[in-house]
C-alpha cells in the first residue's frame, strides 16, 4: 500500500512565491495583486499577504498610484529558490514531533537521536537544491517552453486583441458563418 500526502500539506506558501516571483520577472512592470491572484487562480488578499512576507524579506517591492503594483526588488537572476524558501518556510521542514516520545519505550527514547542526522542531511541537501536555481531560471525556462508552441502555429498579421475583438463581434452579430 504506498502512501500518499496531499499537496496542501507541504508548504504551499513556498510554490505560491516561485510562481508570484517568476511572474514579476516575466513581467514588464509593476503587477497589481488582482493581476497576480488571477494567474495564481487565487484571492488577491492572499496575494497581497504573501507580497508583505517577501516584501520584508527583500525580495519584492510595492509601488502606489494607477500604474502600481508589485515588482521585484533585484535582478531575478540574484533571487535563488532558497531565498524564497527562507522568507515563506514555516518551521518544520519534516514535521517535527509537538510532543516527547515515552521515554519508557526503546524507540520512543531513541527515535530523535538517530533520526536527527538523516533530517540534517536531507534539509542540506535541499538547500544546496534550491540555492543552485534562480527565479531567472524559471523565467527563462517558461518563455523557452513557449517558443515551440508559438514557432507551430501559423503566422497571423493580427494581434490577439484583434482577433478576440472579430470573435467577439461574430459573437454579438450572431453572424458566425
Amino acid at each position: 500500500m504506498m502512501i500518499t500526502f496531499p499537496y496542501s500539506a507541504m508548504n504551499s506558501r513556498f510554490s505560491v512565491a516561485v510562481h508570484v516571483l517568476t511572474l514579476l520577472a516575466l513581467a514588464d512592470g509593476p503587477l497589481p495583486s488582482q493581476a497576480i491572484a488571477g494567474s495564481v487562480n487565487t484571492n488577491p488578499v492572499v496575494i497581497r499577504r504573501l507580497l508583505r512576507l517577501l516584501s520584508h524579506a527583500g525580495l519584492t517591492q510595492g509601488h502606489l498610484g494607477a500604474e502600481g503594483g508589485a515588482s521585484l526588488v533585484r535582478p531575478a537572476a540574484e533571487i535563488t529558490l532558497l531565498d524564497v524558501y527562507r522568507a515563506t518556510a514555516q518551521p518544520g521542514l519534516f514535521g517535527e514531533p509537538a510532543g516527547t516520545p515515552n521515554p519508557l519505550c526503546l524507540c520512543g527514547r531513541n527515535i530523535h537521536a538517530v533520526l536527527a542526522p538523516a533530517l540534517a542531511e536531507a534539509k542540506g541537501a535541499m538547500a544546496a537544491a534550491l540555492s543552485y536555481h534562480t527565479i531567472a531560471d524559471l523565467a527563462a525556462a517558461i518563455r523557452e517552453r513557449e517558443v515551440p508552441a508559438a514557432a507551430q502555429e501559423p503566422s497571423s498579421p493580427f494581434t490577439p486583441a484583434q482577433i478576440t475583438a472579430a470573435i467577439t463581434t461574430l459573437t454579438v452579430d450572431g453572424d458566425s458563418s
